[in-house]
């Protein structure tokens, strides 16, 4: 059980990679990562401007496309501990939720 203001970190047993000046299997997975992030965005930015039908749906199958690819290009660091996340407590979520709660009855 966690304290009152103390986070949890979840994460995997972290894999080792030489730290040498030469690029290891962290930085390229890591290059490819924020490389599939940023196609993700232009993608978006793409699909907002996009004005023919045809060419918005070719666009956004791609995008659906490198969006999963990002997806799992970070599931992978993710089980090889190379990120974490932080677990919020269970009072901050259920505050968040009644804040969220109030603007989506304000608006209806």
């Amino acid at each position: 059980m966690q304290t009152q203001g103390q986070t949890q970190k979840i994460s995997n047993p972290q894999t080792e990679v030489p730290t040498t000046p030469q690029v290891n299997d962290r930085d390229y997975i890591d290059m490819c990562l924020n490389n599939t992030k940023k196609l993700v965005d232009t993608y978006a930015i793409a699909l907002n401007e996009c004005s023919n039908d045809n060419w918005y749906n070719t666009l956004f199958k791609i995008f659906q496309e490198t969006s999963q690819a990002q997806r799992r290009v970070y599931n992978l660091m993710f089980r090889k501990g190379w990120y974490s996340i932080d677990a919020e407590p269970a009072q901050k979520i259920q505050q968040t939720v009644q804040k969220e709660s109030q603007k989506k009855q304000q608006i209806q």
